[in-house]
C-alpha cells in the first residue's frame, strides 16, 4: 500500500512539471494541491517562509518565484485572472522544507525536490526513515505524559517504570522490558524503545495514548487500577499484533535511533549543498 502511494505521488509531480527554455517548473496552484493544501491563504504563508529561505541562501527570489497571471475558466463561459507563480525544483525544494511534514505529500515531496535522481526506491526509504524518528518523538511524549500522570497520582518516582515494565511484558508475550534488551543487544544505559521497529514503537505508544486517557476520564489514582489499565491496553494492542501474523517479540532489532537521526541529519546536509547552485528559469 505505502509502496502504491510512493508511485501515484511519483506520477502526480511528474505530470505537472512543465518545461520553459528546456527548464523545469511547476505552478503554485497546482503545486498547492499535490501537497494536500484546501486554502491559497495557508500555502501562501509557506510560500513566503520559503522565499525568505531563498533570499536567505543568497539566491535572488525572482529566480525562482517569479509572478505570473493565469486565465482559468469560470461558469458560464467567463473567465477569470489570478495570481500564481512559477516554481523552480529549488524553490518547490524549499516549500516543502517549510511545509507541515505530518502531510504524507509534504514528507514525499521533501526527498522529489532534494534528490536529484528519481529511484523510487530511495524515496521509500527515506520516508521510513523519518517515520521511524516521528514515531520515537511520539513516544516519547506520550511516555513523558504518562510518567507526569503517575507522578501526580501516586507520588512515586518509580511508579512509571514499574508499570512501563508491566505493559511492556504484556505486550512482548511475557517476556520483560530487560528480557527484550537482552534479545536485542541493547544495553542497560539506552531506552529499549530505541531499538523497535517502526511498528513496534507506534503499538507502545497507541496502548501508552489510551493509558493516558482512560486515566483521566475514569480519575484513576491507585497504581495497582493504572497498572491494571495499561497491561491491558498493550494486551489489547499485541491481539491487534498477533491477529495479523506480527509477534513484536519475534521482530529483529531496527538501527540505532540515534544513529538513524545523526545519519539523515548528514544526508539533509548533503542534500542541501548539492542545492546550494539551483538552477533559474530564464527570464
Amino acid at each position: 500500500m505505502k509502496n502504491d502511494i510512493i508511485i501515484q505521488l511519483h506520477k502526480n509531480f511528474e505530470d505537472y512539471a512543465r518545461q520553459v527554455d528546456g527548464e523545469e517548473f511547476w505552478f503554485a496552484r497546482e503545486l498547492q494541491l499535490l501537497l494536500g493544501y484546501t486554502q491559497w491563504r495557508n500555502f501562501g504563508l509557506v510560500i513566503d517562509k520559503a522565499k525568505i529561505a531563498c533570499q536567505t541562501a543568497g539566491h535572488a527570489v525572482t529566480d525562482h518565484f517569479p509572478d505570473v497571471r493565469k486565465t482559468i475558466p469560470m461558469p458560464k463561459g467567463a473567465e477569470k485572472e489570478i495570481d500564481d507563480l512559477m516554481l523552480t525544483r529549488y524553490a518547490c525544494y524549499l516549500i516543502a522544507q517549510n511545509g507541515d511534514s505530518r502531510k504524507v505529500e509534504i514528507a514525499f515531496a521533501q526527498t522529489y525536490f532534494a534528490i536529484q535522481t528519481r529511484r523510487i526506491e530511495l524515496i521509500e526509504k527515506r520516508l521510513a526513515d523519518q517515520e521511524r524518528l516521528t514515531a520515537r518523538q511520539k513516544l516519547s511524549l506520550s511516555e513523558k505524559e504518562l510518567s507526569g500522570l503517575i507522578f501526580e497520582r501516586i507520588g512515586d518516582n518509580s511508579g512509571f517504570a514499574r508499570i512501563r515494565s508491566r505493559g511492556d511484558s504484556a505486550l512482548f508475550g511475557g517476556k520483560s522490558t530487560q528480557q527484550m534488551k537482552t534479545r536485542l543487544g541493547v544495553t542497560n544505559t539506552r531506552a529499549l524503545a530505541d531499538f523497535l521497529p517502526t511498528i513496534t514503537i507506534k503499538a507502545k505508544d497507541f496502548a501508552t495514548e489510551i493509558t493516558n486517557f482512560n486515566m483521566r476520564r475514569d480519575d484513576l489514582r491507585y497504581e495497582n487500577e493504572i497498572t491494571h489499565e495499561h497491561v491491558k491496553n498493550n494486551q489489547d494492542v499485541r491481539k491487534v499484533l498477533t491477529d495479523r501474523g506480527i509477534k513484536p517479540e519475534d521482530l529483529p532489532a531496527a538501527e540505532d535511533i540515534k544513529k538513524l537521526e545523526r545519519r539523515v541529519k548528514s544526508e539533509e546536509k548533503q542534500l542541501a549543498k548539492k542545492a546550494e547552485k539551483p538552477k533559474r528559469l530564464p527570464r
